[in-house]
């Protein structure tokens, strides 16, 4: 059974390269960050206050998992709501099992606290980062694609408010963890990332196979 922990800041590409070392190794995946976002949307559709803890809690509580293949998780003002509620301790309480019983098969989880809260004994920890106007651009061309009229400007404020609300929030702020190897993209492309992750990867578990 393996556990890879991958964390890092909005769209510096953890999310790609979880997917890829999940096939690479045989591995389920996780993006956990898709977990926020359902119970943003949830908010949303209730007309609560993503910001008020008990309009998400009640949506982190009654989250079954089946919600996270659904496209409008991808677009912009859900990722939004998904940072606000992600602020309630309450809110991650109840989705911190959901994470936790989601690895022990041995999977691929990638998020913001994953190696330093939900799997602090995963096998391999990485923390992938990149400049925020690399990462801002990123999303753009994605929302973009979404057909969403949005400018970069809008897109790069929101990213470093987000980034300021993940890394300063009292319960599990993003931060690398301490055994975490880092890896920063944004002069990296997708396959020099993926290779870079796997010989890290199979270094590590040679290591402790001995």
């Amino acid at each position: 059974m393996i556990v890879i922990a991958i964390d890092g800041t909005f769209a510096s590409g953890k999310g790609t390269l979880g997917k890829r070392l999940a096939a690479h190794y045989g591995l389920s995946y996780l993006d956990t960050g898709k977990l926020y976002r359902a119970v943003g949307y949830a908010v949303m559709k209730a007309s609560g206050d993503p910001e008020n803890a008990e309009h998400a809690t009640k949506a982190a509580k009654d989250l079954t998992g089946q919600e996270l293949d659904n496209p409008i998780l991808k677009s912009g003002e859900v990722a939004v709501n998904a940072s606000k509620v992600a602020v309630h301790p309450e809110v991650r309480q109840a989705l911190f099992q959901f994470q936790r019983d989601f690895a022990s098969k041995g999977a691929v989880l990638d998020g913001r606290d994953i190696g330093t809260v939900i799997c602090p004994d995963a096998d391999v920890k990485f923390y992938v980062d990149a400049k925020a106007e690399i990462r801002a651009q990123r999303r753009h061309t994605e929302l973009m694609g979404y057909g969403e009229d949005i400018t970069f400007e809008t897109v790069l404020a929101q990213l470093i408010e987000r980034d300021n609300r993940d890394k300063t929030r009292k319960e599990a702020p993003l931060k690398a963890a301490e055994d975490a190897h880092l890896i920063e993209t944004s002069i990296m492309g997708i396959d020099e990332v993926f290779e870079t992750a796997v010989r890290i990867t199979d270094a590590v578990l040679d290591l402790k196979a001995t």
